[in-house]
C-alpha cells in the first residue's frame, strides 16, 4: 500500500464519517423540532432513508437555522439542569439562609450571640 492509496483510505473514511454525522444530526433534530407533528417526522426520516444525501441537504438548506437555535436552546437548558444540580449537591444556599439556620441554632443554644454575630457577618461577606 503507498502513500497515495493511503490518503485516499483516509479521504473516503473522514467523507463517510461526515456523512453519517450529517444524518444523525438530522435525525436528532427532526425529533427534537417540536413544531413537527408526527406525520412530518415520519415523512422526513422515510426521505432521508430513500435518498439520504438529497434528504440531508435539503434539510440543512430549509430547515439549518432553526436547527442551529433548537440546539442552542437544548444546550442552555442542559447547562441550567446541571447547574441547578450542583447548586443542590454543593448545598449552596444563600445568605438568608445560612443566617436562618445560624439563628436556630442560637435560638437553641448550640452557639452563642458572638458565634452568631460572627456566622451572620461570614454569610453576608460570602453574598457580596
Amino acid at each position: 500500500m503507498s502513500f497515495w492509496d493511503f490518503l485516499v483510505w483516509t479521504f473516503w473514511f473522514y467523507l463517510v464519517f461526515v456523512c453519517i454525522t450529517i444524518f444523525v444530526r438530522v435525525i436528532i433534530d427532526v425529533f427534537r423540532d417540536p413544531g413537527l407533528n408526527g406525520w412530518a417526522k415520519a415523512l422526513w426520516v422515510l426521505f432521508l432513508v430513500v435518498v439520504p444525501f438529497l434528504a440531508a441537504f435539503i434539510y440543512l438548506i430549509a430547515r439549518g437555522g432553526r436547527m442551529a437555535q433548537r440546539s442552542v436552546a437544548g444546550m442552555a437548558e442542559t447547562q441550567q439542569a446541571n447547574d441547578a444540580y450542583i447548586r443542590s449537591v454543593a448545598g449552596g444556599s444563600s445568605p438568608a439562609s445560612e443566617i436562618e439556620s445560624a439563628k436556630r441554632l442560637l435560638d437553641s443554644g448550640a452557639i452563642t450571640q458572638a458565634e452568631f454575630a460572627e456566622l451572620k457577618s461570614r454569610a453576608l461577606s460570602g453574598a457580596a
